[in-house]
């Protein structure tokens, strides 16, 4: 469980390919503080960690999350959003993460105003699933590439975000463009009042 407060936007430094998974080796600040099994949010991916050395720690992604997140587009050297798993005896300063990112979504624009940042994302509209929850609403939460955010502008398949400066430079979100691909996981709040409104 996480909460979409990203700690820190650390640096891929080794893909490993292997039988349809990747491995993902990262280095970041809190690497002393890991252990093995740890669960670690990657761009709201929740990964677990498998190896450790002194300065970098090693993920395994499989088929099934490339297929749904932006990890198979990975390269050495880009950033990507870090956050380990929420303490239960904290806030909450985000929303609810689970770290199981539901699709993707493409930034169709970026705006800079007044020294913050708006950001649209278009994602694939699927009916059935939107009545399962899997849909955004006006001033809801969303989270993309791991950063909880509140939702303005929503419509069938697409939103927009506002970026303050601090999010700006400690996330990837100031290496997003129009035509990023990113992660985005719907509020698992939502899906679970849209399940139970089956029953009624």
């Amino acid at each position: 469980m996480f909460s979409g407060i990203v700690e820190e936007a650390a640096r891929v430094v080794s893909i490993e390919a292997d039988k349809g998974n990747i491995h993902l080796t990262m280095q970041c600040s809190f690497v002393n503080e890991l252990k093995i099994d740890q669960s670690v949010s990657h761009n709201g991916v929740c990964l677990t960690v498998v190896n450790l050395t002194d300065d970098t720690y090693t993920v395994t992604a499989i088929q099934e999350t490339l297929d749904r997140s932006n990890l198979g587009l990975l390269k050495v050297g880009d950033k990507v959003n870090l956050e380990r798993s929420m303490l239960m005896n904290g806030r909450l300063d985000g929303h609810i993460v689970q770290g199981h990112v539901d699709q993707t979504a493409i930034c169709t624009n970026v705006r800079e105003a007044d020294g913050s940042w708006y950001f649209t994302f278009e994602y694939e509209f699927d009916k059935a699933m939107a009545r399962q929850g899997y849909m955004t609403v006006e001033k809801g939460s969303a989270c993309v590439n791991g950063v909880s955010l509140t939702v303005f502008n929503s419509t069938d398949n697409s939103f927009e975000v506002a970026i303050i400066p601090y999010t700006y430079e400690h996330t990837n979100f100031c290496t997003i463009q129009k035509g990023t691909v990113v992660n985005l996981e719907f509020d698992i709040v939502g899906k679970y009042i849209s399940k139970m409104m089956q029953f009624q």
